[in-house]
């Protein structure tokens, strides 16, 4: 088995290679980063390029040939993409119509995930939750236009050229080496800086009032994994935990995990523009087809982010 991981040097791209390595030993592993110094897995293959050079591409498929690929690399951020609109759309677009077009090019047909967004279904109407794979696209940002692209590119890959791909939809998922533009990162970190005396006890924060439903990163990659193995070709399915929960919740857990007094101070700079006030998922497509359930309670799951973040300040103090 010769699996090809975008964006394999990222966040869920490292937690994604090592499950894939803990669940088969044997298969080759393939990982694409944009910088010459990618997170130092010895399980996967490097090669180290631009997505959005589609001749470097169709190289790297070429050399690849892979059965299975899971196409994760792309600009994450909603804040970034207000700052660089065209930025994020071009990185996210065209990175993904380059990796399907080689693979129509050069008539290789590997099972293909694309990780979109729960941000493509942007404005929900409360009558329409819990969100469903059928909820209208509604995006808010220009990072949820480029995701929403990707959606409809993948699915029209599927129509036009038969190529087996499927679309996750995950919502927010959050754990241990995520970037602090993230909210529990973001929370996490400023309380490991506050417990080195590195700030003063006053931790800044945006809405606290937002329900989101939050999923273990492991959680997650697991359900990719599961998706390729049972997921059906042309098919949408969202990546959730089925609840939803305050964001004070997750920074309520955190506080509680430290030893020092911190006051709340809310922050207008880290106010989005656009943010809707309560997200409800429904997931039984995904449940259906592989059987998939999280398993990592919250509790474990933010102990090892605060743990993470603390090794973190360490390391640069």
């Amino acid at each position: 088995m010769r699996i090809l991981v975008t964006g394999a040097s990222g966040f869920v791209g490292r937690h994604l290679c090592q499950h894939l390595r803990a669940q088969d030993s044997s298969a080759q592993l393939f990982g694409t980063c944009v910088h010459s110094e990618p997170f130092p897995l010895d399980e996967v293959s490097w090669r180290v390029l631009d997505l959005r050079d589609a001749l470097s591409v169709r190289r790297l498929l070429d050399e690849v040939r892979p059965d299975a690929i899971f196409h994760l690399a792309a600009q994450a951020s909603v804040s970034d993409s207000f700052a660089d609109a065209w930025g994020t759309l071009e990185n996210n677009i065209r990175a993904q119509l380059n990796l399907l077009e080689a693979c129509v090019a050069l008539n290789l047909a590997p099972r293909t995930l694309i990780v979109t967004s729960a941000e493509i279904y942007g404005r929900v109407q409360p009558n329409e939750l819990p969100i469903t794979e059928d909820t209208p696209l509604r995006p808010a940002n220009p990072y949820s236009v480029s995701k929403a692209a990707q959606d409809l590119l993948g699915q029209q890959f599927f129509y036009s050229h038969a190529l087996p791909v499927l679309r996750a939809r995950p919502f927010n998922h959050i754990g241990a080496g995520q970037n602090e533009r993230f909210v529990a990162t973001a929370f996490a970190l400023q309380i490991a800086r506050i417990e080195q005396g590195l700030q003063e006890p006053v931790i800044r924060v945006g809405n606290l009032d937002a329900l989101r439903d939050f999923t273990d990163v492991r959680d997650v990659v697991r359900a990719y994994a599961l998706l390729m193995q049972h997921g059906e070709s042309g098919t949408a399915y969202n990546v959730a935990s089925g609840r939803s929960i305050r964001i004070a919740t997750l920074l309520e857990g955190l506080l509680a995990l430290s030893p020092v007094d911190i006051r709340v101070e809310v922050d207008p700079a880290r106010l989005r523009p656009v943010d809707l006030p309560v997200i409800a998922v429904n997931c039984q497509r995904l449940h259906a087809a592989t059987g998939w359930q999280a398993q990592i309670p919250l509790e474990t799951t933010l102990r090892d982010i605060l743990a993470d973040c603390r090794q973190r300040v360490q390391i640069t103090t």
